[in-house]
Parts: C-alpha cells; sequence; structure tokens
C-alpha cells in the first residue's frame, strides 16, 4: 500500500509506502507505479467561508488534482485496473423534495459546477482502459469531521434545526463509506457515479430531532437562515440546500448497507462517548 497525502499522519501503518502530494502537481512516479487501483479523495476542506481565494482551492484541488493524477497515470505501461474517485452530492444543486439517483441531471451552483468538472477529468481515464467509480457522498457521519463539529451545541443543549427544517440531507456512516470504497474496488460491475449515502435520507428537522435523542438533549435553538448567511456567506447554502439522494446504483450492485437507518448509525458512533458526568 501506498499513500499519497500532504503530510504524513498518525495512525498510518508502518507498513505502508509514504510520498508527499498536495495536488498542484502531477504525484510522484514511484508512488503511483505498479498500482493494482487508486482511491483518489484528495480536495480543500469545502467547509469554509468561501472567498474568491477559497473556491479556487476548492476547485482546483479536486479539479486539477484529478486531471495532474490521471495525466500521471497515462505515463506508465502498466495501468491500474480501476480509480475510484472521490465526489459529492453536490453534483445534484437544492433540489427541494425531488428524489435523485445517479441518472438525475446534474443542479447549478459553485459546488455543482466543480463536481460536474470534477468527474469529468476523473472520467478521461476511461480512455486509458481504467475502470472509474465517482463516489458522490453525502455527509459522512463518524467520530470526527461533520458530527464533532455539531456535537458540540448539541451537548449544550443549544442544538436545533438549520433554517426552516425542511431541507433533505442525505448522509452515510463512515463505516459504510469505507466499505462502499472497498466494494467499488472489487466490483468490476460498477462504474461511473454512485451515490455513498444511506438509502434512507432525512430531513434537517429529523436529523436534528435522532441527533439531541441518542445525546439526551434538547433541540430548541433553531439557527435562522440570515444568520448563517451572515456567518458564512455563499457557504451557507451548502446547510441549506435540500438533496434527497438514493444510493441506487450501489444497491443494484449488491452493496448492503451495515448503518441504513439514522437513530442507530448514532447510537453506534456515539456509543462509549458520553462525558463522565453523564455515565450511569
Amino acid at each position: 500500500m501506498h499513500i499519497l497525502g500532504r503530510r504524513r499522519r498518525p495512525g498510518i501503518p508502518a507498513s505502508a509506502s509514504f510520498s508527499e502530494w498536495n495536488a498542484a502537481s502531477e504525484p510522484p512516479p514511484e508512488s503511483i507505479a505498479g498500482a493494482d487501483a487508486i482511491i483518489h479523495l484528495a480536495g480543500e476542506p469545502v467547509a469554509q467561508r468561501w472567498t474568491e481565494q477559497a473556491k479556487a482551492r476548492i476547485r482546483n484541488s479536486r479539479v486539477e488534482g484529478t486531471r495532474l493524477m490521471v495525466q500521471a497515470l497515462s505515463h506508465h505501461a502498466q495501468k491500474p485496473a480501476v480509480l475510484v474517485c472521490a465526489s459529492a452530492i453536490g453534483f445534484y444543486g437544492s433540489r427541494g423534495d425531488e428524489i435523485l439517483t445517479e441518472t438525475s441531471a446534474a443542479g447549478q451552483g459553485f459546488l455543482a459546477e466543480v463536481v460536474t468538472d470534477w468527474e469529468r477529468e476523473a472520467q478521461a481515464a476511461e480512455a486509458l482502459g481504467i475502470r472509474v467509480v465517482s463516489l458522490r457522498f453525502g455527509v459522512v457521519l463518524g467520530p470526527g469531521g461533520a458530527l464533532a463539529k455539531m456535537e458540540t451545541p448539541f451537548r449544550l443543549g443549544l442544538g436545533g434545526r438549520i433554517g426552516s427544517g425542511r431541507q433533505w440531507m442525505s448522509w452515510i456512516h463512515v463505516e459504510d463509506a469505507a466499505g462502499l470504497m472497498l466494494f467499488a474496488l472489487e466490483n468490476t460491475a460498477l462504474h461511473g457515479p454512485v451515490n455513498a449515502t444511506s438509502p434512507q435520507p432525512v430531513t434537517n428537522r429529523e436529523f436534528t430531532r435522532e441527533l439531541a435523542g441518542a445525546l439526551h438533549r434538547p433541540a430548541i435553538f433553531p439557527v435562522p437562515e440570515s444568520a448563517l448567511k451572515l456567518l458564512f456567506g455563499e457557504m451557507a447554502g451548502m446547510l441549506l440546500d435540500s438533496q434527497r439522494v438514493l444510493p441506487k446504483a450501489a444497491e443494484a450492485a449488491g452493496f448492503r448497507f451495515r448503518h441504513p437507518e439514522l437513530a442507530s448509525a448514532f447510537r453506534d458512533i456515539l456509543a462509549g462517548r458520553k462525558p463522565a458526568s453523564e455515565a450511569q
């Protein structure tokens, strides 16, 4: 196994080879030489205020970074059998109550444009004889990441719905996200866009209720849309967009979710993580 990243982080197995790569140039040749498969997840964090500079970093790290990866692969006589590339449900834009699958058209907005171009660069690897899977991730729920940021205000009793709460949230447990990546590597029938989301999306109001219940806290402090726009600017749209996404391609290929229901997913993630003051 060869890992690429900006820097070597704790937790990387000592047996794994490591190369620095910032997605601004082609990856080191030795990092991809002889690879049987590649999982490409590089990308600037989207959860930040979208200045023009930040938007350029978000776009370039994904679109240009993927182009450079595929370009580097073209130089090698031995190509990997599959490229699994991260993507995002931002492809669909905000679509209200519409049910969205892999056959749905692209939406509008900054993220939809970025994801469309991102997937096009990944798809170019098919001309090299490489099977390409673009995993359109929803909100990934695990011990860290997005859930950790949401958890603190809820634990303090300050949680609540975002905006109207009627917008749909498409999410996936981190174990299912990892499992789907491995499934995409092994299942040769899977190619093209694949929604990496639970088969049971929820509204933000339902998400809020389930998280508050899992933490045994109230959820009575809604966050007004105006406050979000003041705090986050254009990026607030990402929190208010409605995306009711179903993983039709993954299920049709035979993938089985370990955590399809939000309540049980929260219980699994939060198990054993209560503060000592709450322990019974």
